[in-house]
C-alpha cells in the first residue's frame, strides 16, 4: 500500500471549530485520516482514532442548539469520507465496511445469524503476529436492547476472570466489547465480538433432525457437559438464566458443548462465607416460544440462582430424550425440575457425580457412542 504524495495525518482537532473547519476543507479522505500507507490495520487504526474525535466534537447531540444543522452537514460528510476510507483500505464496496475500535479493526462480511435480540455478523482481524482470526460481531437490532449486550459482555467477562480455565471450550470467548455508533442514523449500539466455533448445531436443531428423539445413552453425554458447562458459570458467580435448545450448541463428532446467548445472564451475591448465593435482580426477559421451559421464579420475576440454570437444563434433555427412556433416568429429571427453587439441586457438580451414578447403574462403565446428524458433514459454524 503506498502513500499519497505530500499527503501527511492532520492533527486531532479540540474544538468544534477546528473540526468544522477540517472536514469542510477535505477533498479526500486521506485527507482527513491519513495516507494509504503501512498495512490496512494501522491504517484504520489511526484513521479510526481521528474519526472517533470528529465524531464526538460534531456530532448533532453535543454542539450547542444554534449550530446543530451546519454540524449535521459537516457529520454527515465525516461519515461518508470515513465509509470511502475504509473501503479503499479493504478493498471492498458496497454493505462490507471495517469497525475499528482501541483494540483492533473487524472487516465485517455477511450476516451469520439472527437471534431474538442481535444479528451476528461474519467478522475476521489480525492477531498480534499478524495472522487473520474468525470472529462473531454479535450487535442488537434495537438500541433499547443494549443493557441486554452489556449484561453478556459482563458474565463472560466474569467467567474468564473468576472461572477454573480448564473449561473454558463450554463458553464462547468475549474477544471484545465496545460501542458503536451507525454513522447514518447517529444511533448508538453495544456490540459484542465473539468467539466463532465451528462445528457446532443447536440442541433445537437435534431435535428437528430426530422428531422421535434420541437414545438415552446419546443425551447423556450432552448431560453430562451442559452441568460441566454450568458448573464453570455458576463456581463464577454467574447464572445464564436462558439455558434453552437454541442456546445450547454440541459438536456431534467430537462430543462438544458451548452454551452460548448470555445476553439474559445475572450476577450471583457472594456470601460471607465467600460462596455465592442467590442473585438481587431477576432474569431480563423471556423467550416466549420456550415460556414452558422456564420454571417459576423467571415469570414472577423473582431472583434466580443455579437451580434456575439446572432446571431449563435438564428440560433442554428430556426434550431430546426418546419415549424408551429409563424410568430411572425421567426420575432423576423430575426432581430436578421440581416447582420450588428450595427443592431443587443448585450444585452442577454434585448433580453431575450423581448423574454419572445414575447411568453406571443402567449402562455400565463409560464408552464413547459415536453421534451424527443426518444429512450432515460436521455440522454449521457459529
Amino acid at each position: 500500500m503506498t502513500g499519497t504524495p505530500g499527503t501527511t495525518t492532520p492533527a486531532i482537532p479540540t474544538t468544534l471549530e477546528e473540526a468544522l473547519d477540517l472536514v469542510g476543507g477535505a477533498d479526500a479522505p486521506e485527507d482527513l485520516f491519513g495516507p494509504y500507507d503501512g498495512t490496512p490495520e494501522a491504517c484504520l487504526r489511526s484513521g479510526g482514532r481521528m474519526y472517533r474525535a470528529l465524531a464526538r466534537l460534531l456530532h448533532p447531540d453535543t454542539v450547542p442548539e444554534g449550530r446543530k444543522a451546519a454540524a449535521q452537514a459537516v457529520f454527515t460528510r465525516l461519515s461518508e469520507l470515513w465509509l470511502r476510507y475504509q473501503q479503499t483500505i479493504t478493498g471492498v464496496t458496497g454493505r462490507q465496511v471495517v469497525i475499528t475500535t482501541r483494540k483492533r479493526a473487524y472487516s465485517v462480511g455477511g450476516e451469520r445469524a439472527r437471534g431474538d435480540i442481535a444479528a451476528l455478523y461474519k467478522v475476521t482481524y489480525a492477531d498480534a503476529d499478524g495472522a487473520e482470526v474468525r470472529a462473531l460481531l454479535k450487535m442488537p437490532r434495537a438500541v433499547s436492547d443494549n443493557d441486554l449486550m452489556e449484561r453478556e459482555a459482563t458474565a463472560l467477562a466474569r467467567i474468564a476472570r473468576e472461572g477454573d480455565r480448564k473449561y473454558a471450550a463450554y463458553v464462547p470467548e468475549l474477544i471484545e466489547a465496545f460501542r458503536h455508533r451507525d454513522a447514518a442514523s447517529g444511533s448508538e449500539r453495544r456490540a459484542n465480538v465473539i468467539e466463532r466455533v465451528r462445528g457446532f448445531v443447536s440442541l433445537t436443531e437435534v431435535r428437528e433432525a430426530y422428531p422421535d428423539g434420541l437414545d438415552a445413552r446419546d443425551v447423556a453425554w450432552m448431560w453430562r457437559r451442559l452441568l460441566v458447562a454450568l458448573g464453570y458459570a455458576h463456581r463464577a458467580g454467574v447464572v445464564h438464566g436462558a439455558v434453552l435448545p437454541d442456546h445450547v450448541l454440541i459438536h456431534p463428532q467430537k462430543h462438544g458443548l458451548v452454551l452460548v446467548d448470555w445476553c439474559y445472564a445475572t450476577l450471583l451475591e457472594r456470601g460471607p462465607d465467600d460462596r455465592y448465593g442467590a442473585a438481587t435482580e431477576h432474569v431480563p426477559a423471556m423467550l416466549d416460544r420456550h415460556a414452558e421451559m422456564y420454571p417459576p421464579e423467571v415469570p414472577g420475576k423473582q431472583p434466580p440462582d443455579q437451580s434456575t440454570d439446572i432446571y431449563m437444563a435438564t428440560h433442554c434433555m428430556t426434550f431430546l430424550l426418546n419415549a424408551e427412556a429409563p424410568k430411572p433416568l425421567l426420575r432423576f429429571a423430575r426432581g430436578c425440575t421440581l416447582p420450588a427453587a428450595a427443592r431443587r439441586p443448585h450444585d452442577a457438580w454434585q448433580l453431575l457425580s450423581e448423574l454419572d451414578e445414575l447411568l453406571g447403574r443402567l449402562y455400565g462403565p463409560r464408552r464413547f457412542r459415536p453421534f451424527a446428524m443426518p444429512g450432515r458433514r460436521g455440522g454449521k459454524s457459529t
